[in-house]
């Protein structure tokens, strides 16, 4: 079965770095595009970073432009997160999603808590 399992998040300081991880197995991945969305309390989920199978085409939402990167490691079944210059108002959990076969996976989410 297709899972998807989120790590790396945690508390760091405005201005601080983290690397999520998102592992998948029970599909192809090198054949599926991956993204990141995030969801902060009492909002809606929103599309954080998207890329393609390959790796070589790319989408970040306006509000993380230049500071985050995502990427893939196709052989190791596993799609990143690299998170820059931090900010209070990225604080929220982060998930990985991937479709299969038409049908929509998400992961557990990491917690990702942007405080002094």
């Amino acid at each position: 079965q297709v899972q998807l399992v989120e790590s790396g998040g945690g508390l760091v300081q405005p201005g601080g770095s983290l690397r999520l991880s998102c592992a998948a197995s029970g599909f192809t991945f090198r054949s599926n595009a991956m993204s990141w969305y995030r969801q902060a309390p009492g909002k809606q989920r929103e599309l954080v970073a998207r890329i393609s199978s390959d790796g070589g085409s790319t989408n970040y939402a306006d509000s993380v432009k230049g500071r985050f990167t995502i990427s893939r490691d196709n052989a190791k079944n596993t799609a990143y997160l690299h998170m820059n210059s931090l900010k209070p108002e990225d604080t929220a959990v982060y998930y990985c999603k991937a479709v299969v076969s038409a049908r929509l996976y998400w992961g557990q989410g990491t917690q990702v808590t942007v405080s002094s």
